[in-house]
């Protein structure tokens, strides 16, 4: 029976590159004729966004034994939405269209047709970063 070593082992996983966190898309920048493959990484960590369960009467939230946090009442099923809090006591309710509303059909592709000036765009589009990387297979087009 074959042993592995432990040292060459822990050599190999030390070797490996690093990322701090996985892309959440992966396709490709085009420039007319040239395809460069890209990965989208987010720049900075998010937390998880987190969605309650609320009594659909009046927006308090209902515990995991589905117990409305106000009047102590067991809340059934019928009654129950999916909420987001915004802010301390104020949440928005989801239905289920909002949520097939949001999955929209993904592209694997971005087209840049053209360029501006950084003093062009609105601060308002520039609430989370991001960055590309240039997959294996690309970096070669990405040094042109």
């Amino acid at each position: 029976m074959a042993r592995r070593n432990s040292r060459s082992a822990k050599r190999q996983k030390s070797n490996r590159k690093k990322t701090a966190s996985r892309p959440i898309w992966k396709g490709s920048i085009n420039f007319g004729l040239v395809t460069i493959p890209v990965a989208l990484y987010p720049a900075e960590a998010a937390g998880p966004t987190d969605f309650d369960l609320l009594d659909r009467r009046d927006f308090s939230p209902v515990r995991y034994r589905r117990i409305n946090q106000k009047t102590g009442q067991e809340v059934p099923w019928d009654k129950i939405v999916k909420g987001y809090q915004y802010k301390e006591g104020e949440y928005v309710a989801l239905t289920e269209q909002d949520f097939r509303s949001a999955n929209v059909e993904a592209t694997q592709s971005i087209e840049i047709t053209d360029f501006v000036d950084a003093a062009e765009i609105s601060p308002i589009y520039y609430d989370k970063s991001y960055y590309l990387q240039p997959l294996k297979n690309g970096r070669r087009a990405y040094k042109i």
